[in-house]
C-alpha cells in the first residue's frame, strides 16, 4: 500500500521531532505497533479516581463532602494551569521537554481568553457550592465533621498558589499590617499574609494545630513559589502590556471578575455554608478551629488584587451587599423554623 503525501510529511515531521531530542523514530513506531488500543477508563484512570474517597465515619453524607472537595481541587488545578500560561507568556513545555510555543510578547487576546477560562471554572465552583450547603443533612455533617479535626479546607495549598499567581503579595498582607509592610520584601509579606490570622486562637494568640500542620507542610513551598511567580504574576503581566492593551475593556472586565470570584464569591459561598451549618447551632469555630466569622467575610479585610481597576466607593463596599444578603437569608430561615415549632 502506497503512503499518501500527507502521511509521508507527518513521518518526516515526527522524525525531525525525535531527532531533536536524540531519539530514534523507528523505535517509537514499533511502540505504536505493539501498543493496545486506548480505553476511556484507562485514560481517565476511573478506577483510581473512584478509589480515592476514604471516609472516617459511616455517615453516608461524608462521601459527598470528600468528593466535592476533590472536585474543587481539580478545578483549582485547571485554574492554575491557565494562570501559568499567562504568567509564562504562553510558553508550553511538553512532557518530553520540547518547547511547543513561545509568545515573546504577551498578547491581550491570549490574556483575555485564559482569564475567561479561569472565571468560567470559578463560576462553576460557586454555582455548585449548594452541594455543600444543601446537599448534606445538617445532623450528619455536624457529627462527621468532628472526626476531621484538625483537617480543614483552610489547608488548600492550590488556592494559596492561585492568590500568589494573581497579584503582588502586598495586596495579600493582613489589612492590619498592610501599610506597614507595603514596601517590604516579598518573604516578609508572605509571612504576614491574611489567611494566617484565620487560624489563630483569639484567647491566646497561639497558632491552631491546623495552621501549624499547614505551614509545616507548605510554607517553604509557598516561599519558593513566590520567588518564581511574584516577578511574573498577573498584575505585573497586565502592567507590562501597552497602554492600548491596558485600556482594553474586555481585559479589564475579566480581571475585575477574577478579583470578585477569588476575593468575594468564593470566600462567601463558604461563609454562607458556615452560617447554615454552624451559626444556627451556636458554634463559632470551623473545622480545625478556624475563625470563619472573621476570616471569610471580605468586608473585614478587603482583599483586592487590582485596586487600580476599582473606584474608591467600590472598594469601600467590597463584599458588603453579599454578606448582608446572607444575614437576611439566615434570619428569615431561622424565623421560618421558629414558626414551624
Amino acid at each position: 500500500m502506497e503512503l499518501s503525501e500527507s502521511t509521508l510529511e507527518r513521518l518526516k515531521l515526527l522524525k525531525e521531532k525525535y531527532a531533536a531530542i536524540g531519539q530514534d523514530l523507528d523505535s517509537y513506531l514499533d511502540g505504536l505497533i505493539f501498543a493496545n488500543p486506548l480505553a476511556y477508563w484507562d485514560y481517565i484512570e476511573v478506577d483510581a479516581l473512584l478509589s480515592l474517597q476514604k471516609p472516617k465515619t459511616d455517615f453516608p453524607d461524608e462521601k459527598i463532602f470528600i468528593v466535592y472537595h476533590q472536585i474543587t481541587e481539580l478545578y483549582f488545578y485547571l485554574i492554575q494551569h491557565e494562570l501559568d500560561q499567562i504568567c509564562r507568556n504562553g510558553k508550553i513545555i511538553s512532557d518530553i521537554g520540547q518547547d511547543l510555543g513561545w509568545n515573546k510578547e504577551l498578547k491581550a487576546d491570549f490574556f483575555i481568553e485564559r482569564l475567561k477560562r479561569c472565571n468560567m471554572y470559578f463560576n462553576a465552583l460557586t454555582r455548585s457550592f449548594d452541594i455543600m450547603r444543601l446537599g448534606m443533612e445538617k445532623e450528619q455533617f455536624t457529627k462527621f465533621r468532628m472526626s476531621l479535626l484538625s483537617a480543614s479546607g483552610f489547608q488548600t495549598a492550590s488556592y494559596r498558589k492561585i492568590e500568589i499567581s494573581c497579584t503582588d503579595l502586598k495586596y495579600l498582607v493582613h489589612e492590619n499590617k498592610r501599610k506597614q509592610l507595603w514596601d517590604a520584601d516579598i518573604h516578609e509579606q508572605l509571612d504576614n499574609i491574611y489567611w494566617r490570622e484565620g487560624a489563630i486562637v483569639e484567647e491566646t494568640g497561639e497558632k491552631t494545630l491546623t495552621l501549624r500542620d499547614f505551614e509545616e507542610k507548605y510554607l517553604d513551598e509557598f516561599h519558593d513559589f513566590a520567588d518564581v511567580y511574584q516577578p511574573m504574576n498577573l498584575w505585573k503581566k497586565y502592567k507590562s502590556l501597552s497602554d492600548v492593551d491596558q485600556a482594553n475593556t474586555e481585559l479589564i472586565k475579566e480581571l475585575r471578575e477574577l478579583d470578585v470570584n477569588v476575593n468575594i464569591n468564593w470566600p462567601l459561598v463558604h461563609y454562607r455554608t458556615a452560617v447554615h451549618y454552624l451559626a444556627t447551632k451556636g458554634e463559632s469555630k470551623g473545622t480545625g478551629g478556624t475563625n470563619w466569622q472573621k476570616y471569610l467575610p471580605p468586608r473585614f479585610q478587603r482583599r483586592i488584587f487590582y485596586p487600580e481597576l476599582w473606584s474608591e466607593k467600590e472598594m469601600e463596599e467590597w463584599g458588603k451587599r453579599w454578606v448582608e444578603e446572607v444575614f437576611a437569608e439566615t434570619i428569615n430561615t431561622e424565623e421560618k423554623l421558629k414558626d414551624k415549632l
